[in-house]
């Protein structure tokens, strides 16, 4: 009787320990999950102030207005390519397109007609929300980032985003990446951690989440 009380006390500690280390491993998991959370929001919210982003909605999804939408695309990215200057920051290209918004109106007014659409269009520099977005081997965390806005029609469609600064979209305008001067852009401004989290965010979140 003894012995099978002995076993049935051994087997309840067993039980009560496993419980325990479950309770305790939930509450790590759940405690480095919010830190890596705060990591993210902290990383994103500094990459909002070193990025500009450019943003195309258009009219609608069917695939005349995403085709038209595309063609907008090329000629404002051809057009910023021959002007930004080389030399431009962050903050200088955002002003130059503030300065020109009513030029890429324009462009794209002309390239809209020429399709033979009349929808209006509207150029804007504004704050905007973004899901995360792989450029090449580059990941920007989902966010609001400021950037260059075009609206085509009633601009309910799918919409084509890059970024502007570091110049991403110059790379190609069919799959942006970043250029070797535009990581070298963003190593100047994130430490070695920011910078593994955005160019091996996978990797970064296994191996902090187990070596702290």
């Amino acid at each position: 009787m003894k012995s099978f009380i002995t076993k049935y006390r051994n087997y309840i500690c067993i039980i009560a320990a496993v419980l325990i280390a479950a309770v305790m491993t939930a509450g790590i998991v759940h405690a480095r999950g919010e830190a890596l959370g705060v990591k993210m929001d902290r990383l994103q919210s500094k990459l909002a102030g070193e990025v500009f982003r450019f943003h195309v909605l258009a009219n609608s999804n069917e695939e005349k207005d995403q085709e038209l939408k595309l063609k907008v695309r090329d000629e404002v990215i051809a057009y910023m390519k021959s002007e930004i200057p080389d030399s431009s920051s962050v903050k200088e290209t955002k002003q130059w397109a503030r300065e020109h918004l009513d030029k890429i109106e324009e462009i794209s007014g002309k390239v809209i007609e020429r399709e033979g659409f009349d929808y209006p269009v509207q150029a804007k520099v504004c704050w905007c929300d973004f899901p995360d977005k792989s450029y090449g081997d580059i990941v920007f965390p989902a966010g609001r980032y400021e950037a260059l806005r075009i609206e085509i029609g009633a601009a309910k469609g799918h919409n084509w985003w890059c970024v502007l600064y570091p110049d991403l979209c110059f790379t190609s305008a069919v799959n942006a990446v970043v250029t070797d001067d535009g990581k070298e852009e963003l190593k100047s401004v994130l430490d070695e951690e920011e910078y593994k989290m955005v160019t091996e965010p996978s990797k970064f979140k296994i191996r902090w989440f187990f070596f702290g």
